[in-house]
C-alpha cells in the first residue's frame, strides 16, 4: 500500500489555531477556513488538541453569555473539547491511519519530537480508496 505522507497536507498549508488564541480569533479563523474543526498547536509547534464549532458554541453560551465582546477575554484552551483528534506519527501503517480516520474528519500528523507537521483528511483517504477500488476504464 502507500506511505501515509502521500496524503499529508503540510503544516504550512493547514489552517490551525494556537493554544493562546482567543475565542474571537478562533471564530474568525474557522470562518475564514470554512472548516468545522481545527488543530490547536502550542507556540513550539506541538499538537495539543482540536477545537470544533460545537466547542465554540458551548463556550459562547457558557463563558461569554452570548456576548461577542467577551470572546476576546478568553483563550481557546479554557474551552472544554468534546474530543481531541488523536495524532499519528509518520511511520503509522495505512491500516491504523484508516482506522483513526473512520472516527475523525482529519488526522493530525506529528514527527518523533511531537512537532505538528500537517494533517491527513478523511476525504483524501476516501478519494485514494475510490480510485483503487473503482478505477476508470
Amino acid at each position: 500500500m502507500s506511505n501515509i505522507l502521500f496524503f499529508l497536507t503540510p503544516k504550512a498549508m493547514c489552517a490551525h489555531l494556537h493554544a493562546d488564541d482567543t475565542l474571537r480569533q478562533a471564530l474568525e479563523r474557522m470562518e475564514k477556513a470554512h472548516y468545522t474543526a481545527l488543530p490547536i498547536l502550542d507556540r513550539k509547534g506541538h499538537y495539543v488538541g482540536t477545537l470544533t464549532e460545537g466547542d465554540l458554541l458551548w463556550a459562547l453560551k457558557d463563558m461569554c453569555n452570548m456576548d461577542m465582546r467577551q470572546t476576546e477575554e478568553h483563550r481557546i484552551m479554557e474551552i472544554s473539547h468534546r474530543k481531541d483528534n488523536v495524532p499519528v506519527r509518520v511511520n503509522t501503517s495505512m491500516q491504523d491511519l484508516i482506522d483513526r480516520a473512520a472516527n475523525q474528519n482529519f488526522v493530525p500528523v506529528v514527527d518523533d519530537k511531537n512537532d505538528f507537521i500537517g494533517i491527513i483528511t478523511r476525504r483524501s483517504i476516501m478519494k485514494f480508496c475510490q480510485e483503487k477500488l473503482f478505477p476508470e476504464d
